[in-house]
């Protein structure tokens, strides 16, 4: 019984695979979508993060 239950398993589980595998090719992917900044902006704005964080240590250094 076991046995069977087995095979009737993996039976479908082929099936399942010879089903969907067609499909999965037939559609193209999508080109990705222009970047909205090129990445000047954030690097601007962790600079200036960091340039307000080196102010704040002066101030408590000093």
């Amino acid at each position: 019984m076991e046995m069977c239950r087995l095979m009737r398993f993996i039976g479908m589980a082929i099936a399942a695979l010879l089903f969907f595998t067609p499909f999965t090719s037939a559609q193209s992917p999508s080109p990705a979508p222009a970047p909205t900044s090129d990445g000047v902006a954030i690097d601007q704005g962790i600079a200036c993060v960091l340039m307000l964080v080196a102010l704040v240590l002066t101030y408590i250094i000093h």
